[in-house]
């Protein structure tokens, strides 16, 4: 499949500069920073730098490096953020939203790592 990535898209943007972020953390191959409209006391998105659109694009196409980085950046964040166990955290929740379906709002593939308080049931559908 291919995958239509927009360059003009928030993240892609803050990627290049143009528009600020707070970061939390960045290495070689990803960007974690706060986001504008948190859902729990630590809510930080990690993106890959690279042009991804959804996390199945991510898994199929990006290399072994940035795979590795990412998944390396995620767990640091927990970490930086307090919310991990080997921090003294009580828990966190890793989130990515891909495709309409699941409200994905950014085409640019990006996890949430959200925690700081009970979070509840990981989902509420509606009937």
């Amino acid at each position: 499949m291919a995958y239509a990535y927009d360059p003009q898209n928030i993240f892609a943007k803050i990627l290049r500069g143009e528009i600020p972020c707070t970061k939390v953390h960045e290495t070689p191959h990803s960007l974690a920073f706060h986001d504008i409209n948190p859902q729990a006391p630590h809510h930080v998105l990690v993106i890959p730098k690279g042009p991804y659109v959804t996390f199945d694009h991510f898994a199929a196409e990006a290399s072994d490096a940035e795979l590795a980085d990412f998944t390396r950046a995620v767990g640091r964040v927990a970490e930086l953020t307090g919310c991990a166990e080997a921090a003294g955290g009580a828990g966190w929740r890793l989130l990515s939203n891909a495709g309409a379906d699941a409200h994905q709002e950014v085409p640019h593939m990006h996890v949430h790592v959200c925690g700081g308080r009970f979070l509840g049931r990981m989902l509420n559908v509606p009937e």
